[in-house]
């Protein structure tokens, strides 16, 4: 039998390969794992966590600037720009830091460098001038994502161009900025820098923004971000772009309209692609789908029956969340368990703009394209009629709940609106615990909470809602 240096090695320390790492210890195997840079990956250094970060200053900003409506004054006060960012910086450095720690205290080592397949047991690792040999029985490949750039518009083009890293370190607060797509990153970074001054274009090639969510959504979101001045253009252009020292000439075409402006800022957010590069898939047997993304059955195992692969490696969508969660069932097949497969449909998605977004499950117009819009019932209910809402003095949104007319299973949940990124995890719980409406209507929400609204939608959705 042939003796491996371990018995897992992850490639990634993102949010999956971490979490692999730390369940697969727990369940008694010996673990590493191979980081290029800093633990933690893309999310916690460039990602999810320092963007929450900034947007947490936006917010504080926003109710600065709104403060006489709860009786306040707020006079003179300024924003030390290198001060956002440089806090940024320490939430993520605190929590790569953290990362560490519990490594060690699962004791998996932590082996620094670029790691390549030489084949499917061994993983050359690189740093610098060093080289090193991994061998293990299993590999999990949790090497995640990159940005994508249309042509000519990369960072490597022009230094005031920026994907997620150089929109995370400016030098300087821009003046005018356009932000090309509005996914969650896109809105997300809009408004950021809409808060902190800067003058803002998001432009998006769809016919509306936020294109994967319910349409709803997307359009009172358009409302929202055109009332705080964010200048939105969709199924929108580039027709020609011209690159000079300190500024960017657009030529733009949305809805038979045309647009001349220059902008000393721009923010790439078309989406990412899977980091399948030069890492030595062609030493191992790996199907890649059209769209590039490595391609694996349902227990995440790729053609080797010793390989897996997670997060944002093998598809959308694109989030941490899904990316652990696939890293505790990677463990879970290797260490000889039967886990519950991920179910899509019950994966929550959060943008973090103002005002945030939160779903789950079927948009409205899925739901009625897969089961006939004459059989399912949807509510709806704004945050205008919510008592904390209003005592918060943040009304902006409302809660949409979508369910099958004849079994009354929750098909789908979609809210725009303060905190309701924290509230979302609710209507999961009862997707994933197959909850039906009639278990929501007999739920006791407290009193006054936001999430109040949630059984207001719920039972507006056969028209009994009390507060409408």
């Amino acid at each position: 039998m042939q003796n491996f240096d371990y018995d897992v090695a992850i490639l990634g320390s993102g949010p999956g390969g971490y979490v692999a790492a730390i369940k697969a210890s727990q369940l008694g195997l010996k673990t590493a794992v191979i980081e290029k840079e800093n633990l933690g990956g893309v999310c916690l250094n460039w990602g999810c966590i320092p963007t929450k970060a900034l947007l947490r200053t936006a917010e504080i900003l926003h109710y600065i600037k709104n403060a006489k409506e709860f009786g306040i004054k707020c006079e003179g006060f300024k924003v030390d720009f290198d001060k956002v960012i440089k806090r940024s910086r320490d939430v993520a450095n605190k929590l790569s830091n953290g990362i560490s720690h519990l490594l060690n205290k699962n004791k998996i080592s932590i082996i620094e460098g670029y790691g390549r397949f030489l084949n499917k047991n061994c993983i050359e690792v690189t740093k610098g001038n060093n080289s090193t040999k991994v061998t293990a029985k299993n590999i999990i490949i949790a090497t995640g994502a990159k940005p994508k750039f249309l042509k000519g518009l990369s960072p490597s083009d022009s230094k005031i161009i920026m994907g997620y890293r150089e929109a995370l370190l400016p030098k300087k607060l821009p003046k005018k900025i356009l932000v090309i797509g509005s996914g969650a990153i896109g809105v997300e970074f809009a408004s950021f820098y809409n808060a902190l001054g800067s003058k803002v274009t998001i432009l998006e090639i769809a016919d509306r923004i936020l294109i994967n969510e319910d349409s709803e959504i997307s359009e009172f979101a358009q409302k929202a971000f055109e009332k705080e001045s964010i200048q939105i253009l969709t199924s929108a252009k580039i027709n020609k772009f011209s690159i000079k020292k300190d500024v960017i000439n657009f030529e733009i075409s949305s809805k038979d309209k045309n647009y001349n402006d220059s902008f000393d800022a721009v923010i790439s957010a078309v989406g990412v692609s899977a980091n399948i590069e030069d890492i030595g898939l062609e030493k191992i047997n790996v199907k890649i789908s059209d769209k590039k993304y490595i391609l694996t059955d349902k227990s995440l195992r790729i053609n080797e029956n010793n390989i897996y692969a997670i997060g944002d490696v093998i598809s959308p969508p694109w989030l941490a969340h899904k990316a652990s969660h696939e890293g505790i069932l990677a463990a879970e097949y290797i260490a000889g368990k039967n886990p519950k497969p991920i179910n899509h449909l019950n994966i929550p998605g959060c943008t973090y703009c103002h005002p945030q977004i939160a779903s789950v499950g079927l948009t409205q117009e899925k739901a009625a394209s897969e089961y006939g819009k004459d059989n399912i019932n949807v509510g709806n209910f704004p945050l205008i009629a919510n008592g904390k809402a209003l005592a918060l003095g943040d009304t902006n949104g409302f809660i949409k709940t979508i369910f099958h007319k004849k079994t009354g299973e929750l098909l789908g949940a979609h809210m725009i609106g303060p905190e309701v990124t924290e509230m979302i995890y609710g209507l999961v719980l009862t997707k994933q615990l197959e909850g039906t409406e009639i278990d929501l209507m007999n739920t006791i929400f407290p009193h006054p909470t936001i999430s109040e609204a949630i059984h207001e939608a719920v039972l507006n959705s056969v028209g009994k809602s009390i507060h409408i």
